[in-house]
């Protein structure tokens, strides 16, 4: 299937407590393309992340729109590995004016 356009509508989902992408913040940790549908692994910066099942509903709708007519997309919240900040992008960094790896 097409990870980039699944990458891509999973990149207008946007963090709202630091304003950046999923994608560019390191919290997809994997596509798996299924027969049953597009299988996403995602986490959060912190296992209590308040928005963490409106960020996994956001994303699921951005999948939708992207392939429509595939049977839909599902989410599943994962905490290992731990994310760190060495899993976001140069753009985020940047953006975060976080020190480069």
């Amino acid at each position: 299937m097409d990870t980039e356009r699944a990458l891509s509508a999973l990149r207008t989902v946007i963090d709202p407590e630091v304003g950046i992408n999923i994608v560019d913040l390191g919290l997809v940790y994997g596509l798996d393309w299924r027969p049953e549908g597009l299988r996403v692994r995602l986490s959060m910066t912190s296992a209590a992340c308040p928005m963490g099942e409106w960020i996994a509903e956001q994303a699921l709708d951005a999948l939708d729109a992207a392939f429509p007519g595939l049977p839909p997309a599902e989410v599943d919240l994962v905490w290992e590995p731990p994310w760190g900040p060495e899993r976001m992008s140069p753009a985020a960094r940047a953006q975060l004016q976080w020190p480069s790896s």
